[in-house]
């Protein structure tokens, strides 16, 4: 199995992080080793991987939190595992509670609070980058958690690359031209950009933000909805703090 990890987060043994690729198990086409119960594969088979995912993790299906991505601003605080309905971006600060964040071109960004001792996961594709979803959790973490930039810790994992990420007029105008490249009248967003921006913007320390390089849609190992379309599945990437 091949398990992204963050650099950022592994100095502190205090977080549970990793986000799956399509290789585990020997799964293979057309979904690979897909998470998502939503794209067509086996139920039985998802429900598998998902479990030898956590596993290798050294979490379990009991301690997950999964929520239904909508590409909304809706931000859940999470008290316990399980389905926790509609949103894009999950907060915590009980240890042991997994969050789990779906992607496959989209960006996930993950958080950690090493003094209040918080999680947030949250996914941002075009739409919840126009919605400022991460901009509104991390106002909740700031306002309802009593956090402080200086304590946050900050993973992008890997997600579309903006030469790969062309948009039409009707999503290009939502956004600044600083985020865009125009190329022969195609305009390529840098969602990764956006992203990095709010963090900066909130004054969070450039040495505590993590970006992964790698492009899902260039990386063969990754899902990519852009590349694969209907033949893509979905991975997680999953954060949490070590229980007592």
């Amino acid at each position: 199995m091949q398990i992204i990890k963050s650099s950022l987060f592994q100095k502190f043994p205090e977080i549970i992080f990793g986000l799956n690729t399509k290789i585990g198990l020997n799964r293979t086409e057309p979904f690979f080793f897909n998470m998502s119960l939503t794209v067509g594969d086996d139920p039985e088979i998802v429900v598998a991987n998902r479990e030898a995912f956590y596993n290798e993790l050294g979490l379990t299906t009991e301690q997950i939190a999964i929520q239904k991505q909508i590409h909304s601003d809706i931000v859940t605080i999470v008290d316990e595992p399980g389905i926790v309905g509609e949103s894009d971006a999950m907060i915590t600060s009980q240890k042991g509670i997994g969050l789990a964040i779906s992607t496959a071109d989209c960006t996930p960004i993950f958080i950690y609070d090493r003094r209040n001792e918080i999680v947030a996961a949250v996914h941002s594709g075009w739409r919840g980058s126009e919605k400022q979803i991460l901009r509104k959790t991390i106002l909740i973490l700031l306002e309802q958690f009593n956090c402080s930039p200086n304590d946050l810790l900050v993973y992008i994992g890997p997600s579309i690359c903006q030469k790969n990420y062309e948009v039409g007029d009707e999503v290009a105008k939502h956004f600044h031209r600083t985020y865009l490249k125009s190329i022969d009248h195609k305009h390529y967003l840098d969602i990764l950009g956006i992203n990095k921006d709010v963090l900066l913007n909130f004054g969070i320390q450039e040495s505590n933000i993590e970006i992964s390089s790698l492009c899902s849609y260039e990386e063969k190992y990754l899902q990519s909805y852009r590349r694969d379309g209907k033949k893509s599945g979905r991975a997680l990437g999953v954060i949490a703090m070590k229980g007592n």
